[in-house]
């Protein structure tokens, strides 16, 4: 059984918004989430983020902006006792011609080279329809949650056939319930 989740960032760890999180004071985590991964990674899972950061491209936000983001995130992760094993982000917009933007698999593969293991069957956390499609591409678990914009998704693909849950709070808790049983 692959110990490996990937997560998607903003709507599943952090609160999402439609004009984009620019900055690290507009990074707020969703309740429950820091928590979550604190969890996952004292059961033995190993954590990562696969994130599309079009902002960047769009001139919203630069790289070290987003790396002060992810400086937050890590902090308040290591504060609840968890871990983040990498971090791994596109910085592209949607008309770039790269391999990294979900739904292409680029992200889960540096993910698997970062961490010199492989992804199939791995969790993969989103909150949209890329998120789905770049884990059922690279062979991974896929989640839908409902927070972000994963209620719209689910909206949107009434015929989705994902396991769903409504946060990554109530994910964890299901994966390792289901742990404790196995």
């Amino acid at each position: 059984m692959s110990k490996l989740i990937i997560l998607d960032r903003d709507g599943v760890i952090n609160q999402d918004s439609d004009s984009y999180i620019k900055t690290p004071e507009e990074w707020q985590p969703i309740p429950g989430s820091i928590e979550a991964i604190a969890k996952l990674s004292q059961a033995g899972y190993l954590i990562t983020v696969a994130t599309n950061q079009s902002g960047i491209a769009r001139g919203l936000f630069s790289e070290k902006t987003l790396l002060a983001m992810h400086e937050k995130m890590l902090s308040m992760v290591s504060e609840a006792k968890g871990k983040i094993e990498c971090i791994v982000y596109c910085p592209h917009g949607p008309d770039d011609a790269c391999d990294c933007r979900k739904p292409k698999t680029g992200l889960i593969n540096q993910i698997e080279s970062t961490l010199k293991t492989s992804a199939i069957n791995a969790w993969l956390v989103g909150d949209s329809l890329r998120d789905i499609e770049a884990a059922e591409k690279a062979g991974c678990k896929p989640i839908l949650v409902k927070s972000g914009k994963g209620q719209r998704t689910l909206t949107a693909n009434p015929a989705i056939k994902v396991e769903i849950h409504d946060d990554l709070a109530d994910f964890a808790e299901a994966l390792l319930s289901q742990d404790h049983k196995a």
